[in-house]
């Protein structure tokens, strides 16, 4: 069997929770912000806020800058990326090619 990066557990363990995708959401929408602008769209705790944000930087899919007494949070879309090339694209390209090959015969058909 083949044994995946033990990134790739983290991140899709990351992903696996709706609270973590509705956070990711959010940093996509503004980044760049503060764990109070955070708490404002989730129904739960600081603390929980905070330890979701803590799986999501173990993931590396958020990453943090301090300014003053804050702290920033900002969105990492590479490992999505990553995953999205190591996953998803490689299912794409015979779908694509199929689609070429079927446009192409019906532009003919059209063409007679």
């Amino acid at each position: 069997m083949v044994q995946h990066p033990p990134d790739d557990d983290l991140l899709f363990k990351a992903l696996a929770d709706p609270s973590r995708r509705k956070l990711l959401d959010q940093l996509h929408a503004n980044d760049g912000q503060t764990l109070v602008q955070l708490c404002e769209h989730l129904d739960m705790t600081r603390q929980g806020v905070t330890q979701h944000l803590s799986v999501l930087e173990q993931a590396n899919l958020v990453a943090t800058l301090k300014q003053g007494r804050e702290k920033l949070h900002f969105l990492n879309p590479t490992p999505l990326q990553e995953i999205h090339d190591r996953w998803i694209s490689k299912f794409e390209k015979p779908r694509l090619k199929a689609l070429a090959i079927l446009k192409r015969q019906l532009e003919k058909r059209h063409d007679r």
